[in-house]
């Protein structure tokens, strides 16, 4: 994928020195679908960061420094929204984003607005989602971007929920949209009654505070109908589709009765 320069996209400078320093690497975007089990559709397509020779997601983030993540998370965002487009996606897109890569929420956030209106991709089908297991130098800066997100349309969405320290003590501050419960709690989790019973907790949580579940890495049928069966119909995972690198896979599965 070419190298999109931010410089094209005519937005009010920022004041980020590092928003406008060039990367040193290139990297592009394997999108997977969240399919939506009673409705049999495509909720959306997390955007998921690869290199150009189809390097994983861990290896262009160990180039992401001090330096370079502010152009880095506004690159990510203006790649994901342009090859969502090209590829013509119609439903949502899930972008990961760093929150500590986030100037100004207020700022940062226009570059994302007018890279969407050069594609023609409406605001309101952009998902913003942070990892619960993000080391986060500042809890109250997160708060304020998600709460910002919120305010200008866009969804916002807690990725591996569970997974880090935080846990329901982050929903107590603020509710996302989604919450993506961690692929640990859903591996095995049919045959798992510890792991049954913390999901049913939350379940009941993010029901009683009106947040949407997303059970993210399923892999068999029997998780996929666990899940089903306690109420929740977005789902992501290898049993539905893999990663389609710069395109829209497949979907495996819909039925697992």
């Amino acid at each position: 994928m070419p190298e999109i320069n931010l410089k094209s996209i005519e937005v009010p400078d920022p004041g980020c020195k590092g928003c406008k320093d060039l990367l040193d690497f290139d990297f592009t975007f394997a999108f997977q679908p969240i399919v939506d089990i009673e409705q049999r559709t495509i909720y959306a397509y997390e955007a998921l960061v690869r290199g150009p020779n189809k390097e994983g997601a861990a290896e262009i983030l160990t180039k992401v420094n001090d330096t370079n993540r502010y152009r880095f998370d506004q690159e990510c965002r203006i790649r994901s929204i342009f090859l969502a487009q090209r590829l013509g996606i119609t439903s949502r897109i899930s972008i990961n984003f760093l929150p500590n890569a986030v100037y100004q929420p207020e700022l940062c956030i226009r570059t994302t607005i007018a890279a969407a209106e050069a594609a023609g991709f409406p605001l309101e089908q952009i998902i913003f989602e942070v990892t619960e297991g993000e080391q986060i130098i500042e809890p109250e800066k997160l708060l304020s971007i998600f709460r910002y997100y919120r305010n200008r349309g866009f969804s916002t969405a807690i990725d591996d929920f569970g997974a880090g320290y935080a846990g329901l003590t982050l929903l107590t501050n603020f509710q996302p949209h989604l919450i993506k419960i961690d692929i640990h709690l859903v591996r095995d989790i049919d045959t798992n009654p510890v792991k049954q019973a913390v999901v049913k907790g939350i379940l009941l949580s993010t029901q009683m505070l009106g947040i949407q579940v997303i059970a993210e890495g399923i892999e068999t049928a029997a998780e996929a109908r666990w899940f089903k069966s306690n109420g929740v119909h977005l789902m992501q995972g290898f049993y539905f589709a893999h990663p389609g690198f710069e395109s829209l896979p497949t979907i495996s599965h819909w039925d697992f009765d």
